[in-house]
């Protein structure tokens, strides 16, 4: 049901949306920088400071709430199902913080919670680099403000209206990349995560990709740049014929050095 009202939501204009929806958004921030002296609790109910978890690693931050019937499911199983063919460990080249916006919700329910995330994310050794934090009214709107997240609560349903979605944020806690819906292709998650880190992280071939690829903030994608992948793809011819000239000419040298 919650999926629905946020297609709906996305589909009508502000006028059209039912009431529980009209302040429902998920607005870009970009490069606008998150509070990191907010403090919540983890998931074994410690009191932690956001920014302990920013300062080397880039951080995928999932605003949810845990009691959610469905949509909140499907975005931490999605944001799971996008990182396991990711290469990149959690807890070492990045980290992932799920934020309950339900003041309500208590770190016992985060914790298991977390545990069953673990369960099915199956990469043992990971299990420092996903925290599920809760907190206070207070926080939680600071932050949710900070990414542009806005979200309601409707007394009809006695559930949240929220948009769907998941945040990159750099190492020192600016906003990097949105990806909206349920689903994110790994590739992009990769890719967002090399360009938050400043290219910390990643390989040759990701430079490459970044290279023929764009992040679109309008969609939360990456698109193919045609002229970068026309000038590689010319690159690639030149250095392949030089190559091959090079070749050649050697074999005629040797050639003709056998003849003297």
């Amino acid at each position: 049901m919650r999926f629905f009202l946020f297609l709906s939501a996305v589909a009508l204009t502000a006028q059209e949306r039912p009431s529980a929806l009209k302040s429902v958004a998920f607005e870009q921030r970009l490069n606008e920088q998150a509070p990191l002296d907010l403090t919540f609790r983890d998931e074994t109910g410690r009191e932690v400071r956001l920014g302990e978890f920013f300062g080397s690693k880039p951080v995928v931050l999932a605003p949810v709430y845990y009691e959610c019937p469905m949509l909140c499911t499907q975005i931490l199983n999605g944001l799971v199902s996008s990182l396991r063919p990711v290469s990149f460990d959690p807890g070492k080249e990045f980290d992932v913080i799920a934020v309950s916006f339900d003041p309500r919700e208590t770190p016992s329910l985060a914790s298991a919670k977390k545990a069953g995330y673990m369960k099915r994310f199956q990469r043992p050794g990971t299990e420092a680099g996903f925290h599920f934090l809760t907190g206070n009214e207070a926080s939680i709107k600071a932050l949710m403000d900070s990414i542009g997240f806005r979200y309601a609560w409707d007394e009809k349903t006695q559930q949240f209206a929220h948009a769907s979605g998941i945040v990159v944020l750099t190492p020192q806690g600016r906003i990097s990349h949105y990806f909206y819906g349920i689903e994110y292709p790994s590739r992009d998650l990769r890719l967002g995560l090399v360009e938050a880190s400043q290219n910390k992280i990643g390989s040759a071939v990701d430079q490459i990709l970044l290279f023929c690829y764009h992040y679109d903030p309008a969609t939360g994608t990456y698109g193919a740049m045609v002229m970068n992948m026309v000038r590689l793809a010319a690159l690639a011819t030149l250095l392949a014929l030089g190559g091959f000239l090079l070749i050649m000419f050697r074999r005629d040298a040797r050639g003709r050095v056998a003849q003297h």
